[in-house]
This record gives structure tokens, sequence and C-alpha cells, in this order.
């Protein structure tokens, strides 16, 4: 959601700007922008709606720039246009900014300082650089001064980058609340809202924190507090590879990402196992866990639905109640908790804004916290207690594939560790299970013919459709819809195949698909009802079975594996058929209109 690049050095920054917009086009966008300093220290902007590559079309190549700001916009304030884009600039010119986050004070802000006649959009962005300005041209405080008042006085999430006309050879950057990266290089530093943007020009990174200022010229970084404190703060090394970042001979990240998901299971076993070859993570994980009286696991999106499958994985090996909570309504509603809570935290990016005002008001209650995420360095990683990473390789498609499957992955390890832990004698080698799940997806992956035709035949015109299914089938139908709906734009409901009867069965009509997963013996025939009575009302049925529980009538037979990790093979033809479905619909596979990869604003 958004991003944000920044340049100075010695190289053409229009170059590196456009290529860093483009490596976060993956996060989702509506508009995207530059602000570029010629060598003769003249601003040039250039924004534009759409794609990046209208922005490239429309930016002077002639200009010479060794300084510059970017960003990719999705709308919060203000529809998607060339005037809501960023970078905004002050009324006078003098300001330049670009921002992630949102302002939740700024109409009080806009009201206090500024006329309606200084504004030339609709936005709180545009809100921040006209009262830098003001503070800079009316109470005359120099560029930083001015800068850190204008921040005292915002209350919200921002992450921003500024340029002031005045001093050319300065990019100044701040953050609350939102990701900010610094780079490091020879004769050049840079900023990012996510390192993937400028893995191109260095991997080595300094995180900004909450409440802190930096300004970069081109040999120098400094940051400092809000009281003037200055920090010294040493660089990571990202650990990203360029070639894991493009998407090869594949038409789509989606289906590359899909097809990762064997080789991201084998990686998990690999990264979690010892010298002797056994699984192990942090005793003091295991330790505090175990010691819970009950475990909640909060979320958003696609992990909320892992998270359902991880309750039952982790209840079953560690006799553990566990709660899963989605994070938007953990934060402001919180229930009544146990004595001894451990709280897991579920998150591909590991910058998910609803997570983390969660995870904050966690902290200062002082309960044990525990974040699975693929992004080592990331926020919910370095602010909560403990972190296991997903080791799934970057992300890039909009709809999430493979850090569901990695999330399953890793908590099946986490509860049966947890399990034995706890004395239990577990008739359970999970780390060879998941090498079978791996493989029966890969069989799975080899017959992506089945359900292209599937989704030809029954979803490419449908305009709603429903996957049902009961216990731990109903967590996988659940983000089956998720899938289906965020990438085909078609209508889409995962049920408890029993609660059919109990009213959604009105909304059956002649000829609406209807997929059922049936992976539970106990289950099966229950479900198979529930699919006779919407194929009675007119419904398009489609069975998806495990094998040893099919009917030669079945859509597909999936691979046996240990009832546990089924949601791990069960989930993969719903991947295929919400791929092939946007595919034959003409949608944009990979960047879903108004979704946004990384949500890092409430």
């Amino acid at each position: 959601m958004c991003g944000i690049v920044g340049y100075i050095g010695r190289q053409d920054a229009k170059d590196i700007l456009l290529h860093g917009l483009e490596m976060l086009e993956y996060r989702g966008y509506d508009s995207a922008g530059i602000y570029v300093m010629d060598d003769k220290n003249v601003g040039h902007l250039f924004k534009e709606k759409g794609r990046i590559a209208a922005l490239r079309e429309k930016v002077d190549h002639n200009v010479p720039a060794k300084t510059g700001i970017g960003h990719t916009r999705w709308a919060t304030h203000g529809v998607p246009s060339i005037e809501n884009a960023h970078p905004h600039q002050s009324t006078s010119g003098r300001f330049s900014i670009v921002h992630n986050g949102v302002i939740e004070n700024y109409k009080a802000v806009r009201d206090a300082f500024l006329t309606d006649s200084m504004l030339h959009s609709d936005t709180d962005t545009e809100i921040i650089v006209q009262l830098i300005a003001w503070y800079a041209e009316e109470e005359g405080l120099d560029t930083i001064d001015a800068f850190k008042k204008a921040i005292v006085a915002l209350k919200g999430s921002y992450a921003l980058a500024l340029i002031d006309n005045e001093k050319p050879d300065v990019i100044f950057a701040a953050k609350n609340k939102s990701p900010l990266l610094l780079g490091t290089g020879d004769g050049f530093n840079v900023i990012c809202s996510d390192a993937m943007a400028m893995i191109k020009e260095t991997n080595q990174f300094i995180e900004l924190m909450d409440g802190e200022i930096a300004t970069l010229t081109v040999d120098d970084i400094k940051i400092e507090t809000l009281a003037g404190d200055v920090i010294i703060r040493t660089p990571y090394t990202a650990l990203l590879d360029l070639n894991d970042l493009s998407k090869g001979t594949y038409p789509h990240y989606m289906i590359k990402e899909i097809d990762e998901q064997p080789a991201v299971i084998r990686k998990i076993v690999q990264n979690y196992q010892n010298d002797n070859g056994e699984l192990e993570i942090d005793a003091a994980i295991l330790e505090e866990m175990t010691a819970s009286d009950r475990i909640y696991i909060v979320a958003c999106g696609t992990s909320y639905n892992a998270g359902w499958v991880g309750k039952q994985i982790i209840e079953n090996l560690t006799n553990i109640p566990t709660e899963v909570h989605i994070s938007s309504e953990f934060g402001y509603n919180m229930p009544l908790l146990t004595e001894k809570p451990f709280f897991i935290f579920l998150s591909q990016s590991g910058e998910t804004a609803d997570s983390r005002q969660v995870l904050v008001k966690i902290n200062a209650l002082g309960h044990p916290s525990l974040t699975l995420t693929n992004a080592p360095g990331s926020t919910l990683s370095r602010e909560a207690k403990y972190t296991l990473l997903l080791h799934a390789g970057p992300e890039i498609a909009v709809a999430s594939t493979k850090a569901y499957t990695a999330q399953i992955a890793v908590l099946a390890i986490l509860g049966e560790l947890a399990g034995r832990r706890k004395g239990f004698a577990l008739d359970l080698d999970i780390a060879h299970e998941l090498g079978i799940a791996a493989t029966a997806i890969e069989s799975i992956i080899d017959e992506k013919e089945v359900f292209e035709q599937l989704s030809v035949t029954h979803l490419s015109t449908s305009r709603n459709a429903f996957y049902i299914g009961r216990s731990i089938d109903y967590y996988v139908v659940m983000e089956a819809a998720l899938k289906l709906k965020e990438v085909s734009y078609v209508q889409t409901e995962g049920f408890a195949a029993g609660e059919l009867k109990h009213g959604t069965i009105a909304l059956i009509e002649e000829g609406t698909p209807v997929i059922s997963i049936i992976t539970d013996p106990t289950t099966a025939g229950h479900t198979r009802g529930n699919a006779q009575e919407v194929i009675s009302r007119g419904a398009h049925s489609m069975i998806i079975s495990l094998d040893g529980l099919d009917q030669p009538e079945d859509a597909y037979v999936l691979p046996k594996v240990h009832h546990l990790l089924t949601p791990l093979v069960s989930v993969v033809p719903t991947q295929l058929i919400a791929y092939y479905t946007s595919l034959h619909r003409g949608n944009d596979v990979d960047k879903p209109r108004n979704l946004a990869k990384s949500v890092t604003v409430e």
C-alpha cells in the first residue's frame, strides 16, 4: 500500500526512482510521480494516474537529475487522479513531499493554519507540505525545525521524504508507524519503504524508527530524535536475491508463486532443522507458549484464514485452547483475556498496520508475543518478543499464495515441537509429513489444465460462486473464496457446509457454481449431502476430495496427506481456479483493482 523511493548521489536519479517504483508495483497503487532536482538546482515534477509505464513516458528523460523522491499512491483521501498523486508541493513550490500513511487530524491542521485557496488536492498529504512551508516561510524556521514542528502537530501514521529547493543537496525523512528504510552506498544514499525497491542499488539498509528524523546527503546519513539527540545505528544486510524478484519465464507472479510452494515447504523444513536433522526452534518460544493458558492468533486477510488452520493444528498437538481474531477488530474491541495468554501474529509483510496496533497494546500489557512473517527486520518482527520466519522468498503478486502455505507449515512445526515439550507422545513426524505434502502439491501443479478447464467452464462468466466445507475444510474454503473474489471479482463466499440450509441456500440459482472441499472422513458424507442439496436447486457442483474419500463424479481427487496438513494440498486447486478465472476474464492477475499488498494504514 503506497510506496516511497528517494535517491541522492551521482547517478541519474530519474531512472533509479522509476525502477524503484516499478519494484514496488506489487504493493498496489493507482497513480505515481517523481520530483527531481536538475544540475542547476531547478525542480521538475512528473505525475500520472495509472501504471508506472505511463509515468515513465511522461518523464522528460533529458533532464539531468542527481536528487529526487518518488511515490506510488493507493487512494485514501481523494480519488485517483493526477492532482491527488504524489509528490505534493507547497504553494510556493519550494517544498515537495511524498507520504505513506494517514493523517487523522488533517482537517484540524488545515483549519488552524491553512486556507482552501492554498490547497490543490483532496489529500491529507498536501496538508503536511503546506504546514512545513507555513512554519518555514511565516515563522522563519529553518527546514529541519519546520519539519520537526510540523511533525509534532500531526496525529496518525506517516513515512515522509521531503525536498527543499533551497537545500538541494539534502533529502529529509521522518517516520511514525509506517515503514521507512535508509539505504547506504558508495557516493549515494537512498530512501525506500521496502528494501525491494532499492536492492539493485544496495543491500545495506538502516531502519528508521518511530519519532526519528533523518537527513541524507550524498556521503552521509544523520538520524536524530525530535529532541535533537543523534542516533547511531548500524546498517543491516537485506537478504534479497534479484533473481527472486523476476517472473522469469512465467507470465504472472501469481502462477510463479503457486508453483514455488513445494520448494518453500522443503526450505522451511531445512531451515528449522538442526545439524542432527531434528526440528528445532528457540526453546524460549516453546517455554512461554506451553506455559500459557490460551493462545491468541491475530491476523488479517489470508493470514487470518491461515490462522484458523493453525488453531486446528495447535489445539490437536498441544491441547492449548486457541482463538483466532481479526486484527482490526481485536485492537479496538479486545475480549477478556486469560491470565497467561500467548499471542501469535501472522503477517506476510510484517508491516500490517492493523496487527501492529494490537501488538503495541499487547506489549503495553506485558504479554509474550510471536510474529510469523516473511520479512526479517519488519516492524512486527522487531516489536514482537519473538519471530519465526516463513522463508518463502519475496511474494510479489497481491493475492497471497505461498505465504499462506508457509504460515501453515511453520505453525505445524511450532505445534509439534510445543506438543512434545508438553510431554505428549505424538505419533507424528511433521518434517516427513511436510515432505509428503510438498510432493503432493507438485502433482497437483502438474495438472494445471484440469483447473483451467473448470474455471473456463464454470466461472469465466459467472456473477457469483460458493465454496463449502466442514471442519478443517471450512477454514480452507474461507481462503478459497477470498482468493477467487480478490483476483477474479466473482462475488464468492466460503461457508460451513451445514450452514447452507440455515439461510444461504436462498442465494442458489440455476447455474450457480458451488465448489465443495472434502478431506475429513468424519464429515465427508454430510458435505456430500449439502452438495446434493444445491444440485437439486440448479447449482453446478464441483467436488474436490481426498484420495480414499472420492467418488467417480468428483472434479478432482487430492493426493493423500496427514489429516492436519490437508489444507496445504486442498488450497492449491483453489489458487489455480482463482488464477485461471481471473486470466480468462481479462483481469490484471498480479494487481487486482483496489487492493494493496502491504496494508500499512489502519
